[in-house]
Parts: C-alpha cells; structure tokens; sequence
C-alpha cells in the first residue's frame, strides 16, 4: 500500500505527534511523507520527500500573530499551482494533520483524505469553544484542509471520533522529578518580554525556551533557551510546572507529567482560544494577556494551583491500525 502522511509545519506540535504516529504507518506500506509551513523546530528524523510552502503565519512577539511578516511569506501561486499538481492520485491511503496542500488536490480531484490531527476535534460542536464564537474561524476549521473523515485529538475524548492526545514516547519513558524551577514556552512573546515579568519574581528560576534566540544566555534569574526537543523535554520533566501558549501536546505532556499549567493563548488565535476554554474546564489556570497584573496572577498560580490528575493511555497504535484498515481497505476497493 502507498501512503501519504501529510502534515502542518506551523509550531511544534504537528511534527512532534507525527514523530509517534509515522513508526505505525511503516507498519503498513510504503509511506512518503510531506510538510508544509516553517515554523517548526522540531525535526522529524525520516526523508521528507515533499516540502511546500502552504499556508501559514509567522509567530510574533508581542503575544500574538506577525501579520505582516505572515503576508510576505505568502505564496498564493504557487499554493494554488501545488494544489493541482501534487499526485494524489499515486497513493492508496492520504492521511492529513491539518495540511492544506493535499487536503485541497484531494478534494479537486475528488480523493479520500483522512483527518488524523487535533485541529479535527474543532469539527465537533461538543469540542469546547469560548464563550464568544468566531465564525470566521469555526469555517478556518472546516475549509483549510477539508477531508472525508476525521480522527481527533483533545485533552478528553469530547465526541466518538476524539482520542485523548498522544504522548511521545520519550516523556512516557520520564521519571518526574522536581528541582523547583518553572518552565516556559510562549513562542509569541519576545525574550524581553518575558525577561522583564519573570525577573520580578526573584524566588523562580525560570527555564524560557525561545522561539526568537539561537542562543542560550541568561539575565538574573531567567535562563533563555534555544527550542531543542530534548532539552524541553528534559527541563519540563524536572520542573515545578509549566508556562504556555494555547497549543495543545505541552500543555498534554504537562498533564502526563503531572506539572500544573498556566496557560496564556495567543491573543486573536481562535484555536488557541477553544484551547484555554478546555483548560479551564480541566481545572488549568488561563491568563488573557501579559499586562501590569500578570506577576500577581502568576504567584497566585506559583502559590496556589495543582496539577490536575488526568491519565493518558498509549493509544496511538491502535488508532492507526483501525484508520488503516478502514480507510485503506475501502480506497483500495474504490480503486
């Protein structure tokens, strides 16, 4: 069997979960891969055979999306130009995280496509939302990278379709421990940023693994690092707890490894936002923004908040397996 596995860029998360999920796919035939998007530091240790550009944005520093950075990496044409030429049509079995490329030559040319990703979760309206909807980015949901069938991932398994998130194997090997120090991840924070609030608590070492600095260095008591999987890893394990964006696996390893969560989605990122709503209802502290009251909340969250207990299961073999041999067996016999 041929497969395709195409998968998101944009952030860490797409890539790390794809480091779990293409073990099982080589289970089963033979299996290409694409990526499109440029925001990820992590790396996926197999040959990439097609990299595109797609359609995504630039993460800024100021706690939310670069616009204008975002437009200049645009490529409409040649998107448009990848949607039609890509083969789709060469494999037996497309599977997509949230990858518009091939979600769109599969639609044109009228081609299963599997949804294997948490953004799927976002298609059920049991899946948490903000109290205010964006409508515009409920369709983002659905018309980015449409597909045929969906199996999601979300802190809990909201609706039939959604399994709980997958955890890579490195943390599942982990023994936590604690050596008292905070960990911090907010890729659309600059470093001075978080330099100046986190300084102001004098008590806190804080580990701040940056997406904006190649380089380790350190001020008082703020250790800026460099985004390298295993030191991430490695720092959270032994942490207090961790300081967030709105994503999803850090926030999922956090709660694997039994740290607390505060959580500050990207200000006008809706997914982000549906995140924190889910956060929240898990018992996780959420912070709107960075302003003049952000050192008081987080010594309320240093003082006060607790882990919240939550067991994931390793699952990700068993849901391969079930998507393949329903999805593949039923392409094959479409063919």
């Amino acid at each position: 069997m041929n497969i395709l596995y195409a998968i998101q860029g944009t952030g860490n998360g797409h890539i790390s979960r794809a480091r779990e999920v293409i073990p099982h796919l080589l289970k089963y035939g033979q299996l290409d891969l694409l990526v499109s998007g440029t925001q990820a530091e992590v790396s996926l240790p197999y040959i990439i055979k097609y990299k595109k550009a797609g359609i995504s944005y630039t993460f800024g520093k100021q706690g939310g999306i670069d616009l204008i950075d975002s437009v200049k990496h645009l490529k409409p044409f040649d998107f448009l130009n990848d949607i039609q030429t890509f083969p789709v049509n060469e494999y037996d079995l497309i599977i997509n995280d949230f990858e518009p490329v091939t979600a769109w030559a599969c639609k044109l040319k009228k081609k299963p496509c599997i949804a294997l990703s948490h953004q799927s979760s976002f298609l059920s309206a049991k899946t948490p939302r903000p109290p205010k909807k964006d409508g515009f980015a409920e369709n983002i949901f659905k018309y980015y990278a449409p597909t045929t069938d969906a199996y999601g991932f979300h802190f809990k398994p909201y609706d039939s379709f959604i399994h709980t998130p997958v955890i890579r194997a490195d943390v599942r090997k982990l023994e936590p421990t604690n050596k008292g120090h905070i960990t911090a991840y907010l890729p659309a924070h600059g470093d001075d940023i978080l330099i100046k609030y986190f300084s102001q608590i004098k008590d806190v070492q804080w580990e701040v693994f940056s997406k904006h600095s190649k380089l380790a260095y350190t001020i008082g008591n703020v250790h800026i690092k460099p985004i390298l999987n295993n030191d991430f890893t490695q720092s959270l394990a032994s942490s207090d707890g961790l300081i967030t964006a709105g994503g999803f696996e850090s926030p999922a390893e956090a709660i694997f490894l039994r740290k607390k969560v505060l959580a500050i989605p990207m200000l006008n990122q809706y997914e982000q936002q549906c995140n924190a709503k889910a956060m929240k209802d898990l018992g996780i502290s959420v912070v709107k923004e960075i302003d003049h009251t952000f050192v008081s909340k987080v010594n309320s969250w240093l003082n006060f908040a607790f882990p919240v207990n939550i067991h994931y299961p390793d699952t990700i073999g068993k849901i391969v397996e079930d998507l393949v041999m329903k999805h593949g067996k039923l392409m094959a016999n479409a063919s």
